[in-house]
């Protein structure tokens, strides 16, 4: 089709779908090509540019006193055909040949096409040799966004790399993460291929369970393959990214071998293909999903073409062949003679006076205007670009010297030029303009197929998906609205592996993809509180893992508690201690003027039943949570207690030495040193001793509490640590020396007469004492945690009840059951008779 204009716009589009060729020679005769299978739809491409360049025209505000004209070629499905078109419009010769001279402007200042990906990666890499603007409105392979090689190339339709983005997000909202991808064998499906495999990797929305290639040409034993291949599949989703006829072929297979449960993802080559909803097909595309291209409004298209129509039996300009073919193919008829190259359709004669209102035409259907809206939006980014040129001001122009382009000597890369800034908004309100790549702002209609319950189908749009500058990429989807072709009217589940709950971690299974794992349950004290884990972090170090490793619990804590039955009993043993000491001592009070109390050096007694009662308190430091007062305290009360305490005994020894000494001839001086006054300066002095040494271990290495995590890691241990090891052994060496001298001192004094036995008392107290604290040195070094103040405590409590009984057992039995003996004669005479 043309059409006389001052800027000519070429155009190419699909009308026919197959071709046949004479062999191919070497000479440069041409061959006429025999195009078949007359396509109504592409057929209302042509009629879309027709009609937008001749609303432009009418258009006063937009190219004013410009006429538009356009030259429109059929590529006829095939490469060389579109190729040569292609060439034709640049050379303005219905055929190419080859010149020796070529001068000129060109015939066309822009092309609207090709509708094939394949088409316009062949004719962009010559045409963008001379910068001749290529505006495609179906090419969507995501390689001809590269500026270097195809310089001139424009597309209104957004290119497959955001299809295949669109598709991810699609996967990713509804948890597909295993899926897999059948692909054409050419560009288009191609480099969707490459697309996928890369930007699912960077997306993280999941992985391919197979990438086949889908056969050109009918290969029964391919396709059988392939779903074989689909049918041992775990992946539940299949993205079909192929034009309609490889889908037919694959879906006859399909038939063949039931394959049902499959949720099909359509790319925009065949999501509107009406020849695959069929009742044949629908049982298993049904609830397809798919990617399709923005539709659109196109206010008059539909007067426009039947204008034309009306116009055939008039001898219009519009009554060439393509129209008449258009009349034969919609009633079925034919004009005589037949167009010359074209191939007779046969049946009754065409009149031309058909009525196109009594039949069902998809020509006449605007209600879904898709391809067509791109078609419009191409045409009038071109007009927008021309008329933007033409607006320049002469002196401020973008070109040498500041010049502007004209429409006498206008060049075609001086309308690319314009083309690169062009924006404009749509009468439908859609914005349109290109980035740096030559392509215009993405949005797709995303759709789905409906079987209806009467067995007719519909295909409806339940979202979109889109980029702008402010948002960015997002997916709308309406899911209340989509039709789900399965027994449970829900989306169904498409994953390699389950999703490791809280508490585990994902670990990969040897050579799969990383979307195929095990999930290994985190091990102690660490954690996972997401799905889908990568790692298990560790607790922080006073937390320790839950049950279920999904969050960090406090970690319990270990001491000697007043609360557990151990606590309990070593705090009843130490105040029951304490209760006999005061009972002791207020035995000894009330019977302080009978010879036994008297005899035993009353003072001392008191001072050791005082020590003793500090003893078994100080027991008490040793239980509940340390503190610092109280690991502070609680060596230094004990030290210091029992060095009283020995201390006492051991001038209590001394003295017992010394009265025995006392009662030989010329022994009664020695008596004068162990008078009342040296006892308690004696006492003091050893007491004294100890208390520098455990102020001396306080100031330099204070014994302060510790949570210890060594002894088990779910629990923290509180204790307290002595600070030096060297002032703990100091407080207990000092206190064995003590001991083990008035051991000594008394053993060498077990002999005496029996009204001196107090020595053997003595003796057998300190045997106790150091046998017991020998003892505890290999227990306390042994015991973890709460155990090791558990055995300080029982050597304490055993050391005090074990002087406490052994010192005043046998005296509190005199006073109390045996009075007749707590007398002076009786203790005297008694020491008579065995003398």
């Amino acid at each position: 089709m043309h059409k006389a204009g001052d800027v000519v716009l070429g155009g190419l589009f699909e009308v026919h779908y197959s071709s046949v060729f004479p062999e191919l020679t070497f000479t440069l005769e041409p061959h006429q090509p025999s195009c078949h299978g007359f396509d109504p739809l592409g057929f209302r491409h042509v009629m879309t540019m027709a009609f937008a360049i001749e609303e432009i025209n009418n258009n006063s505000s937009l190219l004013p006193n410009v006429t538009l004209g356009y030259s429109l070629y059929d590529n006829c499905a095939t490469l060389s055909v579109g190729f040569s078109a292609a060439l034709s419009l640049v050379s303005g010769e219905e055929q190419f040949m080859l010149r020796e001279n070529c001068s000129g402007t060109p015939p066309v200042l822009g092309i609207v096409g090709d509708p094939f990906s394949t088409f316009s990666i062949a004719t962009s890499n010559v045409l963008g040799l001379f910068k001749l603007p290529i505006v495609s409105y179906f090419a969507t392979c995501s390689c001809l966004s590269d500026r270097k090689r195809f310089p001139s190339f424009f597309r209104t339709i957004p290119s497959d790399a955001f299809q295949v983005r669109a598709i991810i997000q699609i996967l990713k909202r509804f948890g597909w993460s295993w899926a897999g991808l059948l692909v054409s064998d050419d560009d288009y499906g191609l480099h969707a291929a490459r697309s996928f495999h890369s930007d699912l990797a960077q997306s993280g929305g999941g992985c391919l369970a197979y990438s086949e290639i889908l056969p050109w040409g009918n290969d029964p034993n391919k396709y059988k393959r392939i779903v074989d291949m689909m049918t041992k599949s775990t992946a539940h989703v299949v993205i079909v990214f192929a034009p309609q006829t490889h889908v037919i072929q694959l879906m006859e297979e399909v038939v063949k071998k039931n394959v049902t449960s499959l949720q099909w993802i359509a790319s925009e080559a065949w999501t509107l293909a009406a020849v695959l909803q069929i009742p044949h097909f629908m049982p298993y595309l049904g609830g397809t999903l798919g990617i399709a291209i923005r539709r659109g409004e196109i206010q008059g298209l539909r007067d426009f073409v039947l204008q034309i129509c009306q116009d055939l039996s008039h001898n219009s300009t519009y009554a060439n062949s393509l129209v008449r073919q258009f009349w034969e193919h919609t009633f079925e008829c034919r004009f005589l003679p037949p167009p010359a190259g074209w191939a007779e359709t046969g049946g009754a004669l065409c009149t031309g006076e058909e009525d196109l209102k009594t039949v069902e035409t998809e020509i006449l259907d605007v209600s879904n205007l898709r391809p067509e809206y791109n078609i419009y939006k191409a045409v009038y980014a071109l007009a927008y670009a021309l008329d933007d040129m033409l607006h320049c001001e002469p002196g401020r122009g973008p070109f040498s010297g500041h010049s502007c382009a004209t429409l006498q000597r206008l060049e075609p890369w001086q309308l690319m030029y314009y083309l690169e800034k062009v924006n404009f908004t749509t009468p439908f309100g859609d914005q349109v303009s290109f980035d740096e790549n030559g392509d215009a702002l993405p949005i797709y209609d995303v759709m789905n197929w409906l079987w209806l319950p009467d067995g007719k189908t519909k295909v409806q749009s339940v979202g979109v998906v889109k980029k702008s500058a402010s948002k960015g990429e997002e997916l709308i989807l309406d899911e209340d609205k989509i039709f789900w072709n399965f027994k449970s009217k829900e989306p169904p589940k498409s994953v390699c592996s389950e999703s490791c709950p809280p508490g585990t971690r994902m670990a990969r299974k040897r050579g799969q993809p990383v979307c195929c794992f095990d999930c290994i349950p985190c091990s102690e004290g660490k954690i996972s509180n997401e799905t889908d884990s990568m790692e298990c972090t560790s607790c922080p170090e006073d937390f320790w893992s839950s049950p279920q490793r999904d969050h960090c619990v406090p970690k319990e804590t270990e001491f000697l508690s007043y609360q557990e039955p151990l606590g309990i009993c070593l705090t009843s043993a130490s105040l029951l201690g304490t209760f006999i000491c005061a009972v002791v001592l207020g035995i000894f009070i009330h019977h302080r003027s009978t010879p036994m109390v008297r005899a035993n050096n009353s003072e001392l007694s008191f001072l050791i039943l005082v020590s003793l009662k500090l003893c078994f308190l100080c027991s008490l430091l040793f239980i509940g949570q340390p503190r610092l007062w109280t690991c502070q305290l609680r060596h230094a009360a004990f030290g210091i207690s029992f060095v009283l305490c020995v201390s006492c005994i051991l001038v209590k020894t001394l003295v017992v030495l010394a009265v025995f000494k006392a009662s030989k001839p010329g022994g009664g001086t020695k008596l004068k040193w162990f008078g009342a006054v040296q006892q308690r300066g004696t006492v003091f002095a050893l007491t004294c001793i100890q208390t520098a040494i455990c102020t001396s271990w306080i100031v330099s290495a204070s014994p302060a509490p510790h949570k210890n995590t060594q002894y088990h890691n779910d629990k923290i241990v509180y204790e307290c640590v002595v600070g030096s090891t060297v002032g703990f052994a100091v407080l207990l060496g000092y206190i064995g020396l003590l001991s083990i001298l008035s051991f000594l001192l008394a053993f060498l004094a077990r002999n005496l007469p029996d009204n001196f036995n107090e020595a053997k008392l003595i003796t057998f107290s300190m045997l106790i004492f150091c046998a017991v604290w020998v003892a505890f040195v290999p227990a306390y070094v042994n015991s973890p945690g709460k155990y090791a103040d558990a055995v300080e405590v029982f050597a304490i409590l055993g050391s005090s009840f074990g002087l406490l009984v052994a010192l005043f057992g046998p005296k509190c039995y005199i006073i109390l059951l045996r009075p007749e003996r707590n007398t002076k004669k009786a203790i005297m005479g008694r020491g008579t008779t065995n003398s």
